[in-house]
C-alpha cells in the first residue's frame, strides 16, 4: 500500500510592525511583549546600536533601536513608537520599532529566500525570509542574526 503523503501545511505566526515605510515581522514565540515607547536610560560608553536600558518591571532591560542598526535616519516623532521585547538567547531584549501593525498568519510554505538583491533598506544577512500576504511583502527578520557574537555578549553584560 503506497503511503499517502501528508497534506497538512504547517502555519505560523509573526509579529508585524513597521520601520519607516516597510513592514517586518519576526516570530510570535520570539517577542515576550509589546511595550509602550518609554523613557529609555542612556548607558555611558554604550555601543552605538544601544539606545539604552529600561526597566521592566524590576528587570533592567537592554534597547536597541532597528533604525540606528539598520543604519536608516532617526524617527524624530515617535509617538507611535513601540518597543518590541524579545527572546535573543535567553535574555530579554528590547527592540524599537515605529509602529506595531498586526500578528500575521501564514504557511512555511508561502515564505521565500528573499532575493540577493532585495530593495529593503537593510542589510540582506538580517532577513530570514519574505512572505507574501494580501498582496504585499513581509520581511521576516532573523533574529539571532540581527547582531553580531561581541555585540549579544554587550548586550548581556547590561541585564
Amino acid at each position: 500500500m503506497a503511503v499517502k503523503k501528508s497534506n497538512i501545511r504547517q502555519e505560523v505566526q509573526a509579529v508585524g510592525f513597521y520601520i519607516g515605510e516597510d513592514e517586518y515581522a519576526i516570530y510570535i514565540h520570539k517577542v515576550r511583549e509589546i511595550y509602550p515607547m518609554t523613557e529609555i536610560r542612556k548607558i555611558p560608553k554604550a555601543p552605538q546600536f544601544v539606545e539604552g536600558v529600561i526597566n521592566l518591571r524590576g528587570q533592567i532591560i537592554p534597547v536597541i533601536d532597528l533604525r540606528k542598526r539598520f543604519d536608516m535616519a532617526p524617527n524624530e516623532s515617535r509617538q507611535t513608537a513601540k518597543i518590541l521585547i524579545v527572546e535573543l538567547e535567553k535574555n530579554q531584549v528590547g527592540m524599537i520599532v515605529d509602529n506595531v501593525s498586526e500578528v500575521m498568519r501564514f504557511y512555511v510554505d508561502e515564505i521565500e529566500k528573499a532575493p540577493a538583491m532585495f530593495s529593503a533598506s537593510i542589510d540582506s544577512q538580517y532577513i530570514q525570509g519574505v512572505a507574501k500576504l494580501d498582496n504585499k511583502l513581509i520581511i521576516l527578520l532573523d533574529l539571532e542574526k540581527l547582531l553580531s557574537f561581541e555585540e549579544k555578549s554587550v548586550l548581556k553584560s547590561f541585564s
